[in-house]
This record gives structure tokens, C-alpha cells and sequence, in this order.
């Protein structure tokens, strides 16, 4: 059981920065592919952004290829979305999920799930 708790969301202007954490509890963190989504109001969740187990690999969704940044620290259990150059469109309520072993990028296939941080970008 791997438990997900999002921080980091906020009010930002657009052109602007933001970090999320997540920091994951349960055992066998490393062994996880971490995902990104996010949900705006009256649309279906997306992906954001994936990295597999070491961080060896990532991958992301045409609309933050460049912005964005995928890491994590396997010794603190916690994985990070680095956002720049923030959009009005990026603004939503972002997710991090769990999938055993391997990365994907379909939310129906993460096993665990963060409650969402919300990101706010004014124009």
C-alpha cells in the first residue's frame, strides 16, 4: 500500500514557477513508475508528465515538453513536478500517482493516488 500526499500548488502569475511534491509512504517506493496529472474544472484528468523507478526515464504531454520537469529522490520517497513559464491553460488540480514498476502514461492504469494540490495562474 503506498500512500501519496501532493503539496506545493498555489495562486501564481502566468510566466511563473511552481515546484510540487509528493511524498509517497509504504514500502518499496523505488520499485514505483510516479506519474502527473491534472483535472480542470468540467475536463477529464490528463497526463502531465511520468518518470520511471531509477529516473532514468521520463516522458511528457506535448503541452509541457520544455516547461516542465519530472524528478525524484527514491531516498526521501518523494517525486517533483518543476513547472516554468506557467500558463492560464496549466491551471488545474494536479495528481500524483503510484503504478507498480513500470511507466505509462494512462491514468487507469496508476494503482495509487494523491488527494490533488491546486495550481492557480492568473493572466
Amino acid at each position: 500500500q503506498v500512500q501519496l500526499v501532493e503539496s506545493g500548488g498555489g495562486l501564481v502569475q502566468a510566466g511563473g514557477s511552481l515546484r510540487l511534491s509528493c511524498a509517497a509512504s509504504g514500502p518499496n517506493f523505488s520499485n514505483y513508475a510516479m506519474g502527473w496529472f491534472r483535472q480542470a474544472p468540467e475536463k477529464e484528468r490528463e497526463f502531465v508528465a511520468a518518470i520511471n523507478w531509477s529516473g532514468g526515464y521520463t516522458e511528457y504531454a506535448n503541452a509541457v515538453k520544455g516547461r516542465f520537469t519530472i524528478s525524484r529522490d527514491n531516498a526521501n520517497h518523494t517525486v517533483y513536478l518543476e513547472m516554468k513559464s506557467l500558463k492560464p491553460e496549466d491551471a488545474a488540480v494536479y495528481y500524483c500517482a503510484a503504478r507498480w514498476l513500470h511507466l505509462t502514461t494512462e491514468s487507469h492504469h496508476y494503482n495509487y493516488w494523491g488527494q490533488g494540490t491546486q495550481v492557480t495562474v492568473s493572466s
